[in-house]
């Protein structure tokens, strides 16, 4: 699953998450025992929306380190072609000197 996909999904799911009842901020209390069921409701609710928070950071750690180490060992894939460049170049000297 690529990153828009992920940011994708996980925007869906937040967003029903929200549309569930009393998962709003700012909605009036209703009264009586569908007061106590949201209420009872929020605490999980919000635990649930840190866990999200930071699955969703976790995940963006991961795709900079992913892309970092891309960068990494592109970088030493070129470093070691140069030193097998310069071997080469060095081997065909001594080669052309005897």
């Amino acid at each position: 699953m690529d990153e828009h996909t992920f940011q994708k999904k996980m925007a869906e799911l937040i967003q029903r998450i929200q549309d569930l009842p009393g998962a709003k901020p700012g909605n009036q209390e209703p009264e009586g025992t569908e007061a106590a069921a949201e209420t009872g409701l929020q605490g999980p609710l919000g635990e649930l929306q840190e866990s999200l928070d930071y699955l969703r950071l976790s995940v963006k750690y991961l795709v900079f380190d992913l892309e970092a180490t891309r960068r990494e060992n592109a970088y030493l894939r070129r470093l070691v072609e140069q030193s097998n460049r310069r071997r080469e170049q060095s081997r065909e000297q001594d080669d052309e000197h005897d």
